[in-house]
């Protein structure tokens, strides 16, 4: 594993090593934390969004909330491939074959950049018949029209740096994605201030802002990708190739997680027009609660995003005892951040609402009504993600996209109609089914996970207790 002859860096070579013998807790903290603290202050700083827009009006809380849910159903294509792609980056990583990771990574940044641009102009031109077509209220297509359109340009470059933080991500390097995400928040957060609070701009300059701290982080990519210092996680437009061994694999495996993105995203898109029965604030009430419950989930998909890198490792180096290690980590910790987080924020709900509802009452009972409920199924999130992290890992995606088109056309969409036409909750259904479709998936997620374990412990041999593998030699 000489660098001279793979190309693999002695960090790489290191952190390799420690993936596939040091004690799993060990790596699973250290690998997990950051991408935790990474994608808990993501939701911080989308709070933090989420409370500047409530200072322009009510009215463009519920916009954004909208049109994010819209944006996160078009991000489901670069998302997706990144995620699905990332695990076969990890697999060849942990098989060695380090010529084949370096194919991998260069070629997915050619086709996310392909699928961007295509996307950018199938849309832009059409932005208000798509909007339409998306079930957006009209008065918020008026207010959120031209946010929408940068925030079109804003998901091109994040197909490309959602490349780039799975490309890190795989290789164990969450430092630097916590790194990136620290100088994203600092431009967008100070851009979003100065354009709020100083200039009195509208919700466009909210999506200037992203733009902005989305291009830093994409020229942090540009410059370290392109460092003949990474490796074979660095681009090579000699290594970019189509051939069937390099891309079929990752274009596979990412199929069925672009199209539980894709549907999960289009179902609270769903779920958002449902509500608007109520009221177009009741959006941004939903809105917010999301919010509220990412600040739970959001570290929790952290850990499971940083364990399905080290089981896809572990798989693919035939470490397969670890590959359970890994999981009961993930497990243990994802459950006590939902008790925990979800629990204070409860404790504080009546403080954390008064930063969002715009000083009317009405939109703050409408917040504190939806979360009371939603927080309730933050520990069977928990072990959701766990369980995603090791279907991810081991290359089940199929599962994953059974798992999350469940949580939304089984247990959400459908509840909450009769939640609206058989009961009389009115606005609380819309936290009732949060408290339902979390609860269920949490359930349905443990049952699906206990059967892949039976049958993996079956194949591999590790019924027997206290099997473990070998020590793996430098």
């Amino acid at each position: 594993m000489a660098e001279s002859k793979t190309g693999l860096t002695e960090r790489d070579r290191r952190f390799l090593q420690r993936s596939l013998n040091d004690t799993m807790w060990k790596v699973v903290l250290a690998v997990g934390t950051p991408l935790a603290l990474y994608q808990g202050l993501n939701m911080v700083f989308t709070i933090l969004d989420t409370m500047m827009a409530a200072h322009i009006s009510k009215e463009s809380v519920s916009a954004v909330a909208y049109l994010s849910q819209v944006s996160l159903l078009l991000s489901a294509l670069g998302g997706g491939l990144a995620v699905g792609a990332g695990i076969q980056i990890s697999l060849a990583y942990g098989q060695g074959d380090f010529a084949l990771v370096r194919r991998r990574v260069s070629s997915l940044y050619v086709i996310c950049l392909a699928a961007g641009l295509v996307m950018l102009l199938a849309i832009l031109p059409f932005t208000d018949g798509f909007l339409r077509l998306a079930g957006t209220p009209e008065e918020l297509i008026a207010v959120g029209r031209p946010y929408f359109a940068v925030e079109l340009l804003v998901l091109v470059v994040k197909f490309l740096n959602n490349v780039y933080i799975a490309v890190e991500r795989s290789r164990g390097n969450s430092r630097r994605i916590m790194g990136l995400n620290f100088l994203v928040i600092a431009v967008k957060l100070s851009l979003t201030a100065l354009f709020v609070y100083v200039l009195e701009g509208d919700l466009v300059m909210i999506a200037v802002a992203s733009l902005a701290s989305q291009l830093a982080m994409f020229a942090c990519g540009v410059k370290n990708s392109l460092a003949s210092g990474d490796g074979v996680f660095s681009f090579s437009p000699a290594a970019v190739t189509m051939d069937r061994r390099t891309v079929r694999p990752m274009l596979v495996q990412s199929a069925p997680v672009v199209a539980e993105k894709a549907l999960f995203a289009f179902g609270k898109t769903v779920v958002n027009a449902m509500s608007t029965v109520y009221g177009p604030t009741l959006v941004g009430a939903m809105g917010v609660s999301n919010n509220l419950g990412g600040v739970t989930t959001n570290p929790q998909n952290g850990f499971q995003e940083g364990t399905a890198a080290i089981i896809g490792q572990n798989y693919g180096a035939g470490r397969y005892a670890r590959v359970l290690q890994a999981f009961y980590a993930a497990l243990v910790i994802n459950v006590i951040i939902g008790g925990v987080v979800s629990s204070l924020e409860l404790w504080q709900l009546d403080v954390l609402a008064r930063l969002f509802d715009s000083g009317s009452p009405a939109f703050h009972r409408e917040i504190v009504t939806v979360y009371r409920y939603e927080a309730l199924g933050a520990v069977p999130l928990g072990v959701n993600a766990a369980v995603l992290a090791l279907l991810y890992g081991l290359g089940k995606t199929r599962l994953t996209l059974l798992l999350n088109f469940a949580r939304v056309f089984v247990f959400r969409i459908p509840v909450f109609w009769l939640l609206q036409h058989c009961t009389t909750l009115g606005e609380a259904s819309a936290g009732v089914v949060m408290l339902v479709s979390n609860l269920s998936s949490g359930l349905l997620a443990a049952a699906i996970g206990a059967a892949v374990i039976r049958r993996y412990k079956k194949q591999y041999g590790l019924t027997a207790a206290g099997k473990k593998d070998p020590p793996q030699g430098e």
